[in-house]
């Protein structure tokens, strides 16, 4: 018996674990009590030695001290502000009256709201839950086939995952040792591809069965002049002028920030992207304000309704990324940041009482506490699991596969994708991250690249049926009985479970085919960060090897001169005389 336990000492960790988990405990004190009590059969079996604990309390500190996850509680408390505050139904509204009139525009305007939520919550139940209640039942209202509106809801709101500045790709850079600007600026391109993958694919529905998505009817648009135009025209003039102002700082970006910021390379694609995007931004709302403040009436009441209502938060989220894409600022000061302008947003809106920021406080506390938990729970795991060289056992299981690094990440995304049917993406980056990710660095696999990847993944996993959670979020706010629509008096029949698992279908097919684009692309990722100056290890070995052979040479000749010097006695003598006739004169 104790033969078999010593040889199988991982295997049966990992059996330990999944006991744990089963009977129903807290994951970061199923992690913890795996960890002590394997820890404790290892040492009376002389595995490990007595004092395996012994800098635990130093880990612990360490994690408390961690500035990296110091971020979590900013970005979730910037989330929560502006997600309490009705941010979400303004939008919904607002962006829902630009595109409603053209087919499909509801799903349009639903994909738009659900990647701003996601820039700025950065919780999927957040984003699912506010679509669900808002959005859904306008849809139905209007005659939108029902797989269609709960499968752009669901799938929407799980943008979350991988769209910066998401919690998800702040906890894999703190478990994969790299930067949180880095991991951002990675996931910013793979994250609008696959908005622009949920357009296109809304785009072609309603070429292919325009009734799926029907327009708003006349008298479902809100927003028109007195002269009966709808305002498109002012809103595209605007937004015109503020793409020229856009492109024009494109252009002039690297002149006026490289000697800023001492800086002789090319600037990174994502940063001249963002700190074009703010430019835009900026030019848009201070034209709002004028033309309200001067009365100049100059924009329609459907481009000053899009201007004060989509600007502010876009500007929030674009400052933030940009000084954090600039090393102006840290992740950690650009969430303090993004907490203190999402106050100044709700103060604006005159949103914020003393129950919103109670409310706040204590979920981001509650949500804090649960990762803080978590992250001491896999370190205790972490610590018999490494005595035990279990990343040796993980490193023997990956190094027979076919393939090579595509192999391994084949094997490795299947196994998250399953996982997160079942377990929170937190569990997951502390669990299996961890145990992974030195494989991965070993394969010359780069981490950044992994943990793109890895968060659209987990992304893909909240849709699957039967355990995505955002499938059970929206249930949780559909209608599960027929109801009397309060508009139009129409009996709407109940939106069935069936109906939401139908709709994810689509958009799961979407998702692994961006899996796949970005795990046979890594430039997508990698292409655009700034790696610095590229260091030939060899060179730069031999260089130092000359340096120091030339000084030791350089040493040698002078001491030879000097003891050459000393030991001639003929210019001794010549050097007494030259003295002595100075002495005379």
């Amino acid at each position: 018996m104790i033969e078999f336990v010593t040889q199988n000492f991982v295997p049966l960790m990992f059996a330990g674990l999944l006991f744990f988990l089963l009977t129903g405990i807290p994951v970061a004190f199923g992690l913890a009590a795996t960890g002590l009590l394997f820890g404790f059969i290892g040492m009376e079996l002389g595995l490990f030695p007595d004092n395996l604990f012994g800098a635990l309390p130093l880990r612990v500190f360490g994690i408390m001290k961690n500035d990296t996850l110091l971020a979590i509680p900013f970005f979730t408390f910037m989330g929560i502000i502006l997600e309490r505050s009705g941010m979400a139904e303004d939008l919904l509204e607002t962006v829902g009256q630009v595109f409603g009139p053209v087919r499909g525009g509801l799903a349009v305007a639903v994909v738009l709201v659900g990647a701003l939520l996601a820039a700025t919550t950065g919780v999927v139940a957040a984003a699912v839950i506010s679509m669900g209640l808002i959005s859904l039942p306008i849809m139905l209202r209007y005659g939108y086939n029902r797989t269609i509106a709960t499968g752009t809801i669901t799938a929407s709101g799980t943008l979350a995952q991988a769209i910066p500045p998401s919690l998800v790709l702040i906890v894999l850079a703190d478990q994969l040792g790299r930067s949180v600007g880095d991991m951002y600026a990675g996931a910013l391109i793979p994250g609008l591809m696959l908005v622009g993958c949920y357009l296109a694919f809304i785009v072609v529905v309603a070429l292919v069965k325009p009734k799926w998505v029907p327009p708003l009817p006349p008298e479902a648009r809100i927003y028109r002049e007195d002269s009966g135009a709808s305002g498109h025209v002012s809103l595209v003039a605007l937004l015109m002028l503020c793409a020229a102002a856009g492109f024009g700082w494109a252009s002039m970006h690297e002149s006026i920030m490289n000697p800023w910021l001492e800086r002789s390379i090319p600037a990174p694609g994502d940063e001249i992207f963002i700190l074009s995007m703010t430019v835009a931004s900026f030019l848009a709302l201070g034209l709002a304000i004028l033309n309200r403040v001067l009365r100049l009436g100059l924009l329609s009441k459907l481009a000053e309704r899009v201007t004060f209502v989509l600007i502010p938060p876009l500007v929030l989220i674009f400052l933030v990324l940009g000084t954090i894409f600039l090393g102006v600022a840290t992740p950690t000061e650009g969430g303090a940041m993004g907490a203190l302008g999402a106050l100044i947003m709700a103060i604006g809106r005159r949103k914020l009482s003393l129950k919103l920021l109670n409310q706040a406080l204590d979920n981001t506390a509650r949500l804090s506490t649960f990762v803080l938990f978590i992250l001491i729970g896999s370190t205790v795991f972490s610590f018999t699991f490494n005595a035990a060289d279990g990343h040796i056992w993980v490193e023997h299981l990956f190094d027979k596969l076919p393939g090579g690094q595509i192999g391994f990440l084949i094997i490795v995304n299947l196994l998250v994708f399953v996982l997160g049917m079942f377990i929170d993406f937190f569990e997951i980056a502390f669990i299996v991250i961890p145990i992974l990710a030195p494989v991965a660095e070993k394969m010359g696999i780069d981490l950044i690249w992994f943990g793109v990847i890895l968060a659209m993944n987990m992304q893909t996993s909240f849709l699957t049926p039967p355990f995505g959670f955002a499938l059970f979020y929206l249930r949780s706010v559909a209608a599960n009985k027929d109801y009397d629509d309060r508009i139009t008096g129409q009996r709407i029949p109940a939106v069935t479970t069936a109906q939401i698992y139908k709709g994810s279908i689509a958009f799961i097919v979407l998702q692994v085919i961006m899996v796949a684009v970005v795990l046979t692309n890594p430039h997508l990722v990698t292409g655009h960060l700034d790696k610095g100056p590229q260091i030939n290890v060899e060179d730069a070995l031999q260089e130092l090897r000359d340096q120091g052979r030339a000084a030791m040479e350089a040493r040698e000749s002078d001491s030879a001169a000097s003891a050459a010097d000393e030991e001639d006695p003929m210019k001794a003598m010549l050097d007494a005389l030259k003295a002595d006739e100075e002495k005379k004169k």
